[in-house]
């Protein structure tokens, strides 16, 4: 084996748990999350890039994640915008109007930066407190309150005013 192909094989055995939850924070969902990592490493290995160390590799790797993320997003919300609604919305019952809530909700996050994104999930998603959203995201905690002040200005914009975002959070352990 080459240096490239050694800097693969320890990446996935060392950090592929720590990949695998970045890319559950990012995407909501662990298949997605299964996705992101496969399409970031294939990315990163694929290219002759020279990588050094294993904490160069993953950290490249977690770049390009975010990246790939991204770019999903922006196309998703992109195709969203353009495509025509095909059939009218009906009166449904109340499932029904939680689903389209749940559903309404999930595009508004699509729109969020990742951070932003991260930290509203942590926080409605996962219960977790502002010096735990801290602790898992790695920065301050004036930093995760300014994140989910101005993601819960911009979901306002988007979701209105009267929408309670943790009112519409899975109950059952499905993706928001």
């Amino acid at each position: 084996m080459g240096t490239q192909e050694d800097v693969l094989v320890e990446v996935i055995d060392r950090a592929a748990g720590r990949l695998g939850a970045y890319a559950y924070i990012l995407t909501g969902s662990q298949s997605e999350g299964e996705e992101l990592v496969q399409a970031a490493i294939v990315k990163v290995f694929s290219r002759r890039t020279r990588l050094g160390t294993v904490e160069q590799a993953e950290a490249y790797v977690r770049r390009t994640m975010r990246t790939v993320h991204i770019d999903r997003v922006r196309r998703e919300t992109t195709w969203r915008r353009l495509v025509p609604r095909l059939a009218p919305r009906q009166t449904a019952s109340d499932s029904a109007d939680q689903l389209a809530m749940r559903d309404e909700l999930a595009r508004a996050l699509d729109t969020l930066p990742r951070q932003r994104r991260t930290a509203v999930v942590l926080r409605f998603y996962d219960d977790l407190s502002y010096q735990e959203i801290a602790d898992a995201m790695g920065v301050s905690l004036g930093a995760v309150k300014r994140y989910l002040s101005d993601a819960l200005a911009a979901l306002g914009d988007v979701l209105g005013a009267d929408a309670e975002i943790a009112s519409v959070g899975p109950s059952d352990g499905r993706r928001l």
